[in-house]
């Protein structure tokens, strides 16, 4: 499937301000701009690419391997913005790196640091835009047991389980204050009895996309505030990534 590129005067895509040669293969994934400048400090020589809206983007190295870290910003309109343009820049292997809130019994267990997203529940509007809800929105199989792998060797405790990706902040921490509250609590309840591990806004649409595009997504997400076992785990995970692709070519 052919995909139209929307360039800005400068020949770079629109809205991250990035082109070809920009951005490693491999791209780490948080949604805060600020994050990115914490994620970057694990890489080797990083440079500062660009910054335009809530995309901020470096490019360093991991094991002698271009890696970038591109910020998506909040939610899944943004993200699948930043996924696009990246894999327009040449990028096919994504891991986010994020926040979530608890849903279920089992999630509420304080020992969790958090957890790898093996799913998304489609509750947002944006991926409906590029293909049916039936179509299922699941992580790579290879990043998510990379990441499960990571954690277990650093002795951290990373659950694994099905992310809820929602639109609204407020219609979770307060869905009595809206007007579609019976909807809102009836359909918690369901993900809670269903067994979902995390609330976030932007997995579903980096698994949809990537899905569509041909190419790789992950996530690893920490419960409340951002820790740095999320970040570790996760370029652990990714230096296993480049491992195993060198050693396939």
């Amino acid at each position: 499937m052919e995909c139209q590129e929307i360039l800005n005067k400068n020949g770079q895509q629109f809205h991250i301000c990035c082109k070809k040669g920009d951005i490693g293969r491999y791209v780490l994934l948080p949604g805060d701009p600020f994050r990115t400048d914490i994620i970057v400090q694990h890489l080797d020589n990083p440079d500062l690419v660009a910054h335009n809206r809530e995309h901020k983007t470096w490019t360093g190295y991991l094991n002698g391997v271009k890696v970038s870290v591109t910020s998506t910003g909040m939610g899944c309109p943004s993200t699948a913005i930043a996924v696009e343009e990246l894999i327009h820049c040449g990028a096919d292997t994504f891991i986010r790196i994020g926040t979530c809130g608890r849903v279920c019994d089992d999630s509420m267990d304080e020992k969790l640091n958090g957890v790898v997203i093996t799913g998304a529940v489609r509750d947002e509007g944006t991926t409906i835009h590029y293909i049916p809800i039936e179509y299922p929105a699941i992580a790579d199989r290879h990043i998510a047991a990379a990441l499960s792998a990571a954690a277990k060797n650093a002795g951290f405790n990373f659950a694994e389980g099905i992310a809820q990706s929602k639109d609204s902040f407020y219609g979770q921490h307060d869905p009595n204050g809206m007007p579609a509250a019976a909807r809102l609590n009836e359909r918690w309840e369901a993900w809670r009895q269903g067994n979902v591990m995390a609330s976030e806004m932007e997995t579903a649409a980096l698994f949809i996309i990537s899905q569509i595009r041909k190419c790789r997504a992950g996530a690893i997400m920490a419960y409340g505030e951002m820790n740095s076992e999320t970040i570790e785990v996760a370029c652990d995970a990714l230096r296993e990534l480049i491992k195993q692709d060198e050693a396939s070519k």
